[in-house]
């Protein structure tokens, strides 16, 4: 791709975000679109979104489970950008209209106390430049098809990596705990409207969710970026991404981790 379809790309997608109305597979009309061009299209939008007056929150990062690796057939994680109008309180409405096909997933959130970056960045250095943890759930949406209606190939990493990772929304708990504890057995119950519909354990992530964050510091460091302090990053989900519907009421109970919520209108 040239820098030319980088940009072009990234307005569409802005588009798509601000009519609610999806694009076509990029894949399908760049079928030889790498990993570098689905992360330049990204930073495009975070340019114009920049442009637009929005501020850079924090980060989250996906893909990393071996389950979602496997379908798509990778084996590494990707990651997005939050922005300042993504943030939901615990407990708030979603309101009828702001998203095209929204999901959520329960992940464990770090908040941050000071800069960290650099590729030889250790799990010691997250912990240390952690104010806190939180449990809290993502908002996801697509404003690229998860399926050509033609062809009907699905979405490839490149496509989602390209739409700022499927992000749309943060939604953080208010519980606080230190980062040194053991992630790994953090667990959440996720349920939509009162039903039980995915459970699972810190451990998805990459083992550690300590170690996702190590993941992304590195990765950005590839591309002179480093998470700054007072960011949120989103460690990554340990669940299958639950469908919410209009009317749709989500709560994600971490146990005495704490506990996290929100509804669609």
């Amino acid at each position: 791709m040239t820098p030319e379809d980088h940009t072009r790309a990234a307005a569409d997608l802005l588009k798509a975000e601000e009519t609610r109305q999806q694009i076509g597979l990029l894949t399908k009309i760049h079928p030889d679109m790498g990993l570098d061009d689905a992360y330049q299209v990204q930073n495009a939008i975070l340019a114009a979104k920049l442009a637009q007056g929005r501020r850079v929150i924090g980060w989250k990062i996906g893909l990393t489970s071996k389950a979602m690796q496997y379908a798509l057939n990778i084996d590494i994680p990707d990651s997005g950008i939050l922005f300042d109008d993504m943030a939901f309180d615990t407990g708030a409405v979603v309101p009828k209209g702001r998203y095209i096909q929204p999901r959520i997933e329960a992940e464990i959130a770090f908040v941050m106390k000071d800069a960290i970056g650099g590729a030889d960045l250790t799990r010691e250095d997250v912990i240390a430049a952690t104010d806190y943890v939180a449990p809290s759930i993502e908002i996801l949406d697509t404003r690229i098809v998860r399926q050509d209606p033609e062809t009907g190939a699905t979405r490839k990493v490149f496509d989602t990596i390209s739409d700022n990772a499927a992000n749309a929304g943060v939604v953080l708990g208010e519980a606080r705990h230190p980062a040194d504890i053991d992630l790994r057995w953090i667990g959440a119950i996720v349920s939509r409207d009162g039903e039980v519909e995915e459970t699972g354990l810190g451990a998805g992530v990459l083992n550690d969710p300590v170690e996702s964050v190590v993941w992304l510091a590195r990765r950005m460091a590839d591309y002179g970026q480093a998470i700054e302090p007072g960011q949120i990053i989103l460690s990554g989900s340990f669940i299958r991404p639950v469908e919410c519907p209009p009317g749709t009421d989500i709560t994600a109970d971490f146990g005495d981790f704490g506990n996290v919520a929100i509804s669609f209108a």
